[in-house]
C-alpha cells in the first residue's frame, strides 16, 4: 500500500471560540452557545471553562445551568461561523485539493503528495494552524498519522490549541495501548460488550481471529479487526454523498400523547420537503425515519424500507415509535435516509 500522510483539523470549541474572540468580556468564564434553558434550548457547544462542570454539546441548557449555575449561554450566529468556516477552507486547499469537511469545524486532509512544506506533514499542520490562528483569532488542533482513524485520534490528543504527530513506525505501539472505546465505530453498545468479553485495549483485541469477531460482530468484527492493527484504507473522499435529509424541533411544553404528535407532524413534513428540495437530481429517497425523545430523555428511531413516503406513512411510524415509550414526547425529528441514484425528486416530492 501506498504510504499516505493525513492530517486532521479540528477547531477548539468552535462557536464559543468565535464569540469569545468577538467579545473579549467573554473569556475566562464558562459560556455556552445555544439556546434559552426556559424554552428547551440545547447546547451547541461550550468552551473548555464549562466543560470542566460537566456540561457538553447536546446537553439540555437547563440542564447545564444546574451544572453549572454562572454558564453564560448566547444564541448562535450561524453566517459568522459560516464565513469563518469558509476562510479556513480556503487555507486547506492552498496546500491540498483533496479536503473532506466533516462540519463547519473540522476536516480530513489528504497532503501525501504535497509539495508545500518541503512534503512534510507535520510541517503543513503547524502553518495551518498557525495561519488560521494569525487570521482568524482562533487556536485548531491537528492530528497528523497514516490514516484518518489515527489522525483523528491524534487531533483530540491534547486539545485544545494542540498537534499529535503519529509516525508509521510508531503505529503499532500507538496503537496496542488505545482503549477499544476510542476506535471508530465504537459506542457505548459495542464498547460494553467488548468489555464484558475481557478487551479493554487494542492489544487484547488482537488476541481475537477475525472470524471470531465476526461471529460476535457481524460485518463490524471484521472492522474492528482492522482497526486493533492500525488498518484504515478509507480514501479523503472531496465530494460527500449525504446519506439522509431530516429536520428536528424541541417543544416549549411536553407533547402529552400521540395525537399531539401526529398534530405536529405536518409543518415537519413541510420543512423537510423544502429541504429535499434543495438538493441536486442526483438523490432517490429510500426510506423514510422518525425519531421521538420522551420526557426523560430516552429516544428511539424507526425507520422501514418499503413504507410510503407520505404523510400518512409518517403518521404510522409516529404511532409505532410512541407505543415503545408510551410517555410525553419533547423533540421529534422526521427524515429519509437517501440513495446516489442520479433520478430526480419531483415525483417523491409531490408526495407531500
Amino acid at each position: 500500500m501506498t504510504l499516505r500522510k493525513i492530517i486532521h483539523i479540528d477547531c477548539d470549541c468552535f462557536y464559543a471560540a468565535i464569540e469569545m474572540r468577538d467579545d473579549p468580556r467573554l473569556r475566562n468564564r464558562p459560556l455556552a452557545v445555544g439556546g434559552d434553558p426556559g424554552k428547551r434550548g440545547v447546547i451547541a457547544t461550550c468552551n473548555y471553562e464549562a466543560r470542566a462542570y460537566g456540561v457538553h454539546s447536546a446537553m439540555a441548557s437547563a440542564y447545564a445551568k444546574k451544572l453549572c449555575p454562572d454558564l453564560l449561554i448566547v444564541p448562535g450566529r450561524m453566517q459568522v461561523y459560516k464565513e469563518v468556516s469558509v476562510a479556513i477552507q480556503a487555507i486547506f486547499h492552498e496546500y491540498t485539493p483533496l479536503v473532506q469537511p466533516l462540519s463547519l469545524d473540522e476536516a480530513f486532509l489528504d497532503v501525501t503528495d504535497s509539495s508545500a512544506c518541503q512534503g512534510s506533514a507535520t510541517l503543513i499542520a503547524r502553518q495551518i494552524r498557525q495561519r488560521v490562528q494569525d487570521s482568524q483569532g482562533i487556536t485548531v488542533s491537528a492530528g497528523v498519522a497514516p490514516n484518518k482513524f489515527l489522525a483523528k485520534i491524534a487531533s483530540d490528543w491534547n486539545k485544545p490549541d494542540g498537534l499529535k504527530v503519529i509516525l508509521p513506525e510508531e503505529v503499532d505501539d500507538f496503537v496496542l495501548a488505545l482503549p477499544v472505546n476510542q476506535l471508530h465505530g465504537v459506542g457505548k453498545v459495542t464498547a460494553a460488550r467488548l468489555h464484558k468479553l475481557g478487551v479493554d485495549t487494542c492489544g487484547e483485541l488482537r488476541q481475537w481471529r477475525k472470524q471470531d469477531l465476526a461471529r460476535q460482530f457481524g460485518s463490524f468484527g471484521e472492522r474492528l479487526w482492522e482497526l486493533a492493527r492500525g488498518i484504515d484504507n478509507r480514501p479523503v473522499v472531496v465530494e460527500r454523498v449525504r446519506q439522509s435529509v431530516s429536520v428536528e424541533n424541541t417543544y416549549e411544553h411536553d407533547l402529552p400523547d400521540l395525537q399531539s404528535c401526529l398534530g405536529a407532524l405536518p409543518p415537519l413534513l413541510d420543512k423537510l420537503a423544502q429541504r429535499l428540495g434543495r438538493l441536486d437530481g442526483g438523490y432517490r429517497v429510500s426510506k423514510p425515519f422518525i425519531k421521538l425523545k420522551f420526557h426523560d430523555f430516552t429516544q428511539t428511531t424507526l425507520e422501514q424500507a418499503g413504507a410510503p413516503i407520505t404523510p400518512q406513512g409518517f403518521a404510522d411510524l409516529c404511532s409505532q415509535a410512541f407505543a415503545r415509550g408510551g410517555r410525553p414526547v419533547r423533540l421529534i425529528g422526521v427524515g429519509v435516509r437517501l440513495d446516489n441514484a442520479h433520478s430526480p425528486l419531483g415525483e417523491q416530492l409531490l408526495l407531500f
